[in-house]
C-alpha cells in the first residue's frame, strides 16, 4: 500500500562494475574515434578520384585525330618488330570499308595484318613518301604536294624503320610529318622563315 507521504523515487540506469562508466554519463558517447575519421576521409577521396577521373574521360571522349593514329601504328610496329624480332610493314587503305593503317608481317604473305582504323572526314588521304624532298611533286592550291609514294613503310627488328614522311592531306591542306629512320620518332625541324603565316 502506497501512503500519501511517499513519493516515488526515480530508477538509475544500472551499470556493470568494472565497465568504466558512470551511471550519469552511460547514455552519452563522446564524437568519433580517430580511426573512423580516417576511414571516412579515406572512402570520400576514393569517390572524389573515382568521380572525377570518369567525368574527365566524359569530357574528353573525342575521336583521335589520323596524327594520333598515326604515332599510335608507329610506336605499335616498332614495339611488335623489337618483340617478336620480324620485320613489319605498315601500310594505309581507304576504301568501301574505311580508313585504316595495316600493320603486318613483311616475310607472310598470308598474314593477317592488325588494322588502326582512322576517324575521319571524306576527304582524307594519307600517303607515305621518300625521306628526301624534291623528288616529283606538283603544286596544288598553293600547296606543294609529293607525288612519288611508297606503297608500304618497313620497321625492323632492330628498332629501326625506312626513312619516310607521312603526308596528310585533307581540305586543301597538307601537313607532311618526317619520320627518323633510328627512333621512328618525329624529325624537328625549325619553321620556314619564307613560309606564309598560319591562319
Amino acid at each position: 500500500m502506497k501512503t500519501a507521504g511517499s513519493a516515488r523515487r526515480p530508477s538509475v540506469p544500472s551499470v556493470a562494475v568494472g565497465s568504466g562508466k558512470s551511471p550519469g554519463r552511460a547514455w552519452a558517447r563522446g564524437g568519433f574515434t580517430l580511426l573512423e575519421i580516417l576511414l571516412s576521409l579515406a572512402i570520400i577521396a576514393l569517390l572524389a578520384s573515382v568521380l572525377i577521373g570518369g567525368s574527365a574521360r566524359l569530357l574528353n571522349d573525342r575521336p583521335a585525330s589520323p596524327e594520333e593514329v598515326f604515332w599510335k601504328v608507329v610506336q605499335e610496329a616498332r614495339k611488335t618488330a623489337l618483340k617478336s624480332r620480324k620485320d613489319l610493314r605498315v601500310t594505309y587503305r581507304a576504301d568501301l570499308d574505311g580508313k585504316r593503317f595495316l600493320v603486318a608481317e613483311a616475310s607472310a604473305a598470308d598474314a593477317v595484318p592488325k588494322e588502326f582504323p582512322v576517324p575521319s572526314p571524306g576527304d582524307l588521304e594519307v600517303t607515305f613518301v621518300a625521306a628526301q624532298k624534291g623528288g616529283n611533286a606538283m603544286l596544288i592550291g598553293g600547296q606543294l604536294v609529293e607525288t612519288q609514294t611508297l606503297a608500304f613503310v618497313s620497321f625492323y627488328a632492330d628498332g629501326t624503320c625506312s626513312p619516310f614522311r607521312a603526308q596528310f592531306q585533307r581540305g586543301g591542306s597538307v601537313h607532311v610529318v618526317a619520320i627518323d629512320p633510328w627512333t621512328c620518332a618525329q624529325v624537328l625541324t625549325p619553321p620556314d622563315p619564307n613560309a606564309p603565316p598560319a591562319p
